[in-house]
């Protein structure tokens, strides 16, 4: 007998199972291939608080909180390193919404600020000022090693007392007089009162065959590392995000890792690298980033990234006892945060994290449009109907 059973070992499913076999409950996690396979092991590694709603800035917050105590709290941690963020401005009114969204930052707690584009120069020497206006700026935002951030969930789990089950598909949840009984995975079925249903990419076609409508979808998102330049050799720089084109970069290995989505693309399973897109972003990089005019690129890969219409988490209760819980494509930024939040729904039916009462399946439509307004702090994906 177990309490609850996490469906999915990606980054949400293994920190909330953590999370609740610390709060107290026996856990079994299941996942279909092994632990971290997906996207989880894959990402390019960004924590920002720098949303563009209050739930956004409130879940980065917490997440960058959490990744700064790990090693105190289970003995390893992500590889989270400071690195400060700039958001670059391009045009006057994205200047006007980088103010207004600043101020609402500043409102919730946030260390952040305008910047002019001398001041983003000096913090970050690499960049170009050519064509910026100005950039919002926060210090305290920065990046973790993905492959590492599966390491600590795993161990966590270990250490934990967490079974882990890999290679082992949900195949149903099961339920008696309205709320959840056990889970069928594998072959055999495990009895249990809570279910915790993740899945990244896959949330929304394993929802569905479980029989709940989740509007999650997954695309290609491609990430590269350039060669070796001695520009991006020394102390950190702050890493960049050039929201309007969907482009970010930061430092990695003495070389500038960069990453970007296609919103033209069809949504479905990364099957290959695009490589003119790539040679389309490494044109843009060398008129923002001078130094990699003429650089090799050393790496490449793409990943199935989630996301939802809003660009917003899910964190829906549709029945007693069950927990669908998705970051919305932001694994590493907001991951630890919902799946504190998603342990505790599940385990108390409320949660400290962040106000979920917005947060559920039923903020969509039948078209899956959604009443919150949309987090502008995102990468452009395709339509997910």
């Amino acid at each position: 007998m177990t309490d609850v059973v996490v469906v999915g070992a990606g980054t949400v499913g293994g920190w909330a199972a953590w999370n609740a076999r610390r709060i107290g409950a026996r856990v079994t996690v299941v996942e279909r291939s092994t632990a971290g396979q997906g996207a989880s092991s894959r990402a390019a590694g960004i924590v920002r608080a720098q949303g563009g709603t209050a739930t956004a800035v409130a879940l980065g917050r917490w997440s960058i909180d959490f990744y700064e105590r790990q090693r105190s709290l289970i003995g390893t941690d992500s590889g989270f390193r400071r690195l400060g963020y700039l958001l670059v401005a391009r045009t006057d009114a994205e200047a006007a919404e980088a103010r207004d969204r600043i101020a609402m930052q500043q409102g919730e707690g946030l260390d952040v600020r305008w910047v002019d584009p001398d001041e983003a120069v000096r913090l970050n020497p690499t960049l170009s000022p050519d064509g910026i206006v100005g950039a919002s700026y926060s210090p305290i935002e920065g990046c973790i090693d993905p492959p590492r951030n599966v390491r600590a969930y795993v161990l966590a789990l270990q250490q934990a007392g967490v079974e882990l089950r890999e290679r082992c598909e949900c195949e149903e949840i099961l339920f008696g007089d309205g709320r959840v009984t056990g889970v069928r995975a594998g072959g055999e079925t495990i009895a249990c009162s809570r279910v915790i249903l993740t899945g990244g990419p896959t949330l929304g076609a394993s929802a569905a065959a479980l029989g709940y409508r989740v509007f999650a979808g997954g695309a290609r998102h491609q990430v590269a590392v350039s060669s070796p330049h001695q520009a991006f050799a020394g102390g950190p720089l702050p890493m960049v995000f050039d929201v309007a084109a969907g482009v970010y970069w930061r430092q990695e290995e003495d070389g500038l890792l960069f990453g970007w989505s296609d919103p033209d693309e069809q949504p479905g399973e990364a099957r290959e690298i695009d490589w003119e897109g790539l040679e389309r972003v490494r044109a843009r990089l060398a008129a923002d980033v001078p130094a990699t005019a003429g650089l090799g690129v050393r790496k490449v890969w793409a990943a199935t990234i989630d996301y939802t219409p809003d660009h917003l988490p899910i964190l829906a209760t549709p029945a007693e006892g069950l927990v669908i819980a998705s970051a919305a494509g932001h694994g590493m930024m907001w991951g630890p945060a919902v799946a504190r939040a998603a342990a505790q729904l599940a385990l108390s039916g409320g949660t400290d994290v962040v106000d979920v009462s917005d947060l559920g399946l039923d903020r969509f439509d039948e078209e899956g449009r959604s009443r919150l307004a949309t987090d502008s702090i995102a990468l452009p994906f395709p339509s997910i109907t």
